[in-house]
């Protein structure tokens, strides 16, 4: 029996190690740390010789040894007997099961014992517990009989308590440090997916959004050897559009031949449209399967993610590891799935932008640069020179391709698209590959070579491209035969314009058409001479309007029959401050080919319809004027609100001012041209076809535009003899079908007249008449006639 002195000391150690334990705890922040202190400091101060701490496993199911302490065997060494006890399995896993303590001094008998290699004679082991829930045990034996007191058992269960209250504490805070973790990990992975996502829709340059997009992905994952591919599904064939090996960016233009490309992996994976994740051995036995071949050194970790462009791009997106501790994952699948389909879009994006800006540069026919590309080419080439060693030459041809025009009316636009595309591809294989060739528009055509050392060099291209065009075409079961004329122009300075050698180009090729087509002409001084007369007269052009230097004169239109006059035509003059009287033949057609001519058409009808007003003041005689518009003024509907106000603002009587448009000039929008036309009826304005016979496509539209008077055009007059003229026999015959007036230009002498008049023609005008007159002399000549 303990005195009860003893019991005192007993307890007051008992108390002293549940302090110092307490005290302890709070200090102890890792879980090792307290197991160890728990066996090595508590258990021992006790007197305890061995001492297992067990925790339940994940799926409790088991008991796991954590931490332990013991007597060394004989080779020094301890060993706990049992690292892993199945719950309900001898007397510690009774314990755990149950819940509850145990205590014996003799336990070789007890029917749970499980003897290790050193059997004991005394157990004590107190269950892990907290808030019901177990979290292990503390199972200490001892090789001496009726070794452990109650005392004891007080002991180790307080601390028991005390230390699963601890554990559960530090599991608490290490479970919310990993979910911290986690959802810093989860934000970190949102930021960059959406950096992705914004970098995805803000790039410019694709090859840069790659290097951004792969700096981003070294943050997510291994990827020191990486590469995006691009397939080419019409070509068979797979561009490495960017490659990174062993960290560092490489030359990725590299193209894969259809035999290397359909052994690899990333072909695979490709054809069946599915990403691929697997490790050394796995990849290996795909290689073994014969799924692919093995290219290069085999990686410890693969990982490919097929994409889809559109219908004729895939790709494909690759990153391979050779380190032991860098492994893919599912979740780095997932991460780069996400990042193909960025990729995809981006791909698209640059495509679509690449298509948009090469049909803004090219013509959508034949797929050459348009006029503004050429037009920057040349300006990149003129600059050049500036820095050229040599003499270089640049030369521009200017290409019109003869009777075009007769092939689309004839045979249809159809047939001369296909035309246009096979002439095309014959001059491409005469000219080099850095030469710039360029349509221009409808048949024309521009070569710019750059750098070419004479004129011979030149001479020699286009005599090739001569015999290329040379031979019968056969398009859509036509044969058709090709010829074109050709203005060349130089430069070899740098301070010339690119605007104005396209426009030397353009004059020496209308050189060459007006001197018999199928001919090459060589822009020169006489040219250059010409060009400017022409650019000076396009720049006095506008000044003559604004200073009303144009006036008009009027040359009468009379009956065949009785000789008098019926109406006039205002033929305009221009009264030049330098050079005098300009006909019109000098400056119509630059007025019409840069636009002039709509302003200049106004100012002459409102010039004709205030001399009528002025005409209808002096007398009552009712006075008939035509006045030459540019068919451009059937393209717009504002045309009839034009007319119409001069007819009110002048108070003009019904018929008094019509129009006259050239057979050269017909309209190409008929509904609109009908409908300006009908819409000027009401007025009683007419329509005269001036020239009619001289061009070749008339025939085709005095059926469907409301014209009510033909023009013969002076040179069949000037041909007539006692039998007449064919042409004139055969237009007046129509004019008759389609009861149509018509009017004879040009007759100067009697004799004209009388055959005219016999052939039942009723209206003409000439010098044999008058000459045109002066606004003061047209009453005087009414009066007269």
């Amino acid at each position: 029996m303990l005195s009860d002195k003893q019991k005192l000391e007993s307890k007051t150690e008992q108390l002293s190690i549940i302090n110092q334990f307490t005290s302890a705890l709070v200090h102890h922040t890792q879980l090792t740390e307290l197991f160890d202190y728990v066996t090595t400091q508590v258990v021992n101060k006790l007197g305890f010789v061995d001492c297992v701490i067990y925790l339940v496993d994940e799926q409790k199911t088991a008991l796991e040894a954590v931490a332990s302490m013991g007597v060394a065997t004989s080779n020094n060494t301890y060993q706990v007997g049992r690292t892993k006890i199945p719950l309900g399995e001898g007397i510690t896993g009774h314990v755990a099961s149950s819940q509850q303590s145990f205590i014996s001094g003799n336990v070789a008998n007890h029917p749970l014992y499980i003897a290790d290699a050193i059997p004991a004679q005394s157990e004590l082991c107190v269950p892990l517990a907290y808030e019901g829930e177990l979290i292990g045990v503390i199972d200490c034996e001892h090789p001496d009989a009726n070794y452990f007191t109650p005392a004891h058992l007080e002991i180790l269960t307080t601390v028991g308590h005390l230390m699963s209250a601890k554990i559960s504490q530090l599991r608490t805070v290490e479970h919310l440090q990993s979910t911290v973790l986690q959802l810093h990990q989860a934000q970190r992975l949102e930021q960059t997916l959406l950096k992705i996502a914004n970098i995805t829709y803000r790039f410019k340059n694709l090859e840069a959004f790659y290097d951004d997009l792969y700096d981003i992905i070294c943050r997510l994952l291994p990827a020191e050897n990486f590469f995006i591919g691009l397939y080419d599904a019409e070509q068979d064939a797979l561009e490495i559009d960017y490659l990174i090996e062993g960290g560092e960016k490489c030359n990725a233009h590299q193209k894969v031949s259809k035999d290397q490309l359909k052994h690899t992996a990333s072909y695979y994976i490709l054809r069946n449209q599915q990403a691929l994740l697997c490790d050394a051995s796995q990849f290996k036995s795909h290689v073994d399967a014969g799924k692919f071949h093995m290219v290069g050194r085999l990686p410890l970790s693969w990982l490919g993610v097929p994409f889809i462009v559109n219908s004729k791009y895939q790709g494909v997106i690759v990153v391979q590891s050779y380190r032991e501790n860098k492994a893919f994952t599912e979740h780095d699948l997932s991460i780069l799935t996400y990042i193909s389909r960025q990729i995809s879009m981006a791909i698209d994006r640059q495509l679509s932008r690449q298509a948009l800006e090469h049909r803004a540069l090219h013509d959508d026919l034949t797929g050459l640069a348009n006029r503004y590309l050429l037009i920057e080419r040349v300006k990149h080439g003129i600059l050049r020179l500036s820095r050229a060693s040599d003499e270089s030459l640049h030369c521009l041809v200017y290409l019109d391709l003869d009777r075009f025009k007769s092939i689309n009316d004839s045979l249809g636009h159809e047939v001369g698209d296909h035309f246009l595309i096979a002439i095309v591809r014959l001059i491409e294989e005469c000219i080099r590959k850095t030469d710039t060739f360029a349509r221009l528009g409808g048949d024309e055509f521009a070569i710019f070579m750059e750098n070419v050392q004479n004129k011979k060099q030149v001479d020699i291209v286009l005599e090739r491209i001569s015999q290329a065009i040379a031979k019968p075409l056969h398009i859509d079961g036509h044969v058709l035969q090709a010829s074109t004329s050709v203005g060349v122009a130089f430069t070899d300075s740098d301070s010339d314009d690119a605007v104005n050698l396209l426009q030397q180009a353009d004059a020496a090729m209308y050189e060459a058409k007006s001197s018999g087509r199928g001919r090459i002409c060589f822009f020169n001084d006489a040219m250059r001479k010409r060009m400017k007369q022409r650019a000076d007269i396009e720049n006095d052009l506008q000044h003559g309007i604004e200073k009303n230097e144009f006036t008009l004169v009027y040359q009468p239109i009379f009956n065949l029959a009785t000789g008098k006059t019926v109406s006039f035509e205002a033929l305009v003059r221009w009264h030049h401050p330098k050079n005098g009287q300009v006909l019109p033949d000098e400056f119509i057609q630059i007025a019409e080919q840069t636009g002039q001519i709509i302003e200049l058409d106004l100012h002459l009808l409102s010039l004709a319809a205030r001399q009528l007003a002025e005409w209808n003041k002096q007398t009552k005689q009712p006075i008939c004027v035509t006045v030459n518009v540019s068919s451009r003024h059937f393209a717009s509907a504002d045309f009839v609100d034009t007319i119409e106000s001069l007819y009110h603002k002048h108070k003009l009587s019904p018929g008094s001012l019509c129009l006259e448009i050239t057979e050269s000039g017909l309209i190409e929008n008929l509904a609109l041209a009908t409908k300006i036309i009908r819409g000027l009826e009401s007025l009683g304005v007419r329509l005269y076809l001036d020239d009619f016979g001289t061009g070749y496509s008339a025939l085709g539209y005095l059926h469907q535009l409301p014209i009510h008077v033909l023009k013969i055009d002076k040179s069949f007059v000037d041909q007539l003899s006692t039998e007449g003229n064919p042409l004139v026999d055969a237009i007046l015959g129509l004019a008759r079908s389609l009861n149509l007036n018509v009017v004879a230009e040009g007759i100067e002498t009697q004799k004209q007249w009388q055959i005219l008049k016999q052939k039942g023609c009723e209206f003409g005008q000439g010098y044999v008449i008058s000459k045109a007159i002066a606004a003061d002399d047209v009453l005087k000549h009414l009066k007269q006639y």
